[in-house]
């Protein structure tokens, strides 16, 4: 598995070797939410921009969104969530993934946490 990177928002992106991305949330975000119950995601060939809405998280506890980490277009989505959203809670690094992007660039890496940076993070919350 490629090295991850994390967002503030708690979503988590790895490189594909085609040049897309994968995006999911962390751990830490799952915990916080609980029993996943629902999971809206985008529609592939939908375009987003950096930080606009992509997919919706329901919880037993709350609802969340998940960012886009980057301007590009969706090119997949996890068909798992829609059938076991429950997924999300039991692998949310692995098989749990909402989507992947082609992004227009690699400059958004930059504004990335690595996992260390992200630990330390998420304990000053």
């Amino acid at each position: 598995m490629n090295e991850l990177k994390f967002t503030e928002g708690h979503a988590w992106i790895r490189s594909e070797p085609d040049g897309a991305i994968t995006v999911g949330i962390t751990q830490y975000a799952q915990d916080q939410l609980g029993d996943v119950v629902y999971v809206e995601l985008p529609e592939p060939g939908r375009l987003l921009k950096q930080g606009e809405t992509a997919a919706v998280i329901e919880s037993v506890k709350t609802a969340d969104e998940i960012a886009a980490p980057v301007n590009g277009s969706v090119v997949a989505v996890n068909p798992l969530l829609v059938e076991s959203p429950e997924t999300v809670n039991r692998d949310p690094l692995g098989d749990g993934w909402f989507f992947r992007m082609r992004p227009e660039g690699l400059d958004f890496i930059a504004g990335l946490m690595d996992q260390e940076t992200y630990e330390s993070y998420i304990a000053g919350l």
